[in-house]
């Protein structure tokens, strides 16, 4: 049992409420200027630190965990996805690493409707016509002409917590459902939707108009939209992204754009490492392709939720508990593994 406050290191400004109530409960130690830190800026901080509370612009490789210091014993992330994280070299170096699940699903699922509805309602080039050109001539039965959603069919790839959301939003416009995901799910799940199941993700994506990604990245998902996939796709489809960047082949998504075979695509992530896909913003430019800043998670209640769920996670680890929120390597916990002493 720790009688003393843990330290730990937040590595990104948190809401200030959250910042608060860590600092009641910890020793905590905030990046005040807000910008990702390097590894060595991370090592230095982490000095006499108990936790790392990261989040997905930090790079937590197997590199960066061997040079930890031994006074750190867990990695709390700030987020849901884990994969800046290399999970493995964790666990064999005996840290605890915990993540922030559902408390996103429905802010997510909300921002995939958003997209699904801007992209062929043709939304974000409505306004621009009016903030851009300050001129607009009136209204005539051919201008800004888009497509109607209802009765089209969605393809929903990764039917969890936040697909079965955005389904459930869905239907109520009137889509028809199709789901790709590792098992079926339960008759209390398809049926309120009317929802069909594929087993093979190739038939379903040639079968629907709008394929939405909501799948974490794996080895396994990695370019689950590849070229192949793409070119599958039904001619004048749309693709939404709200879940992470390496699920597509970024630039085979910009060839059939160009080329019309795709009608589109909503993107809420993408390459940004070496800066955006100088294509895409072309794309973005044209209207073919709406893109907004990572935001799918970005309302105040989440981001509380979030920091909520990594004090909770903390406080149980230093109380010599189980985190509710553990990540291993291969999914939630096992028996018989043993955290850093």
């Amino acid at each position: 049992m720790i009688t003393s406050k843990p330290k730990i290191l937040v590595t990104r400004r948190l809401p200030a409420t959250i910042e608060a109530r860590m600092g009641t409960l910890f020793e905590t130690d905030v990046n005040e200027g807000d910008v990702a830190l390097t590894a060595d800026d991370i090592i230095d901080g982490l000095a006499g630190k108990d936790v790392l509370v990261c989040s997905i612009t930090d790079t937590v490789d197997a590199e960066l965990i061997g040079r930890l210091p031994k006074s750190v014993r867990m990695i709390a992330q700030f987020g849901n996805g884990v994969d800046n994280i290399d999970v493995e070299a964790a666990l064999a170096a005996g840290l605890t690493v915990t993540n922030t699940p559902s408390v996103l699903t429905e802010d997510t699922a909300d921002m995939a409707m958003a997209l699904m509805l801007a992209l062929p309602r043709r939304l974000v080039e409505g306004m621009q016509l009016l903030v851009r050109d300050g001129v607009w001539a009136g209204w005539s039965p051919t201008w800004m002409l888009g497509h109607r959603l209802r009765g089209k069919a969605l393809g929903i790839v990764g039917m969890g917590r936040i697909g079965t959301a955005v389904a459930q939003r869905a239907k109520a416009f009137g889509l028809n459902i199709h789901y790709f995901s590792r098992a079926r799910r339960p008759p209390g799940v398809e049926e309120p939707l009317e929802a069909t199941y594929w087993h093979d993700l190739d038939a379903m994506i040639a079968a629907v108009d709008i394929v939405s990604l909501h799948t974490p990245h794996t080895r396994e998902t990695f370019h689950i939209l590849s070229a192949e996939r793409l070119a599958r796709m039904k001619p004048g489809s749309f693709v939404v992204n709200v879940s992470r960047p390496e699920l597509i082949d970024e630039n085979a998504l910009v060839d059939q754009i160009e080329c019309g075979h795709l009608s589109g695509a909503a993107l809420d992530v993408f390459e940004n490492k070496r800066g955006i896909n100088s294509r895409l913003l072309a794309l973005a430019e044209a209207n073919k392709v709406v893109l907004t800043a990572h935001m799918a998670s970005a309302t105040l209640e989440a981001r509380i939720e979030m920091g909520e769920t990594v004090i909770v996670n903390i406080r149980a680890f230093m109380d010599g508990h189980q985190p509710p929120h553990r990540v291993l390597p291969d999914g939630p916990q096992a028996p018989g593994r043993v955290a850093r002493p």
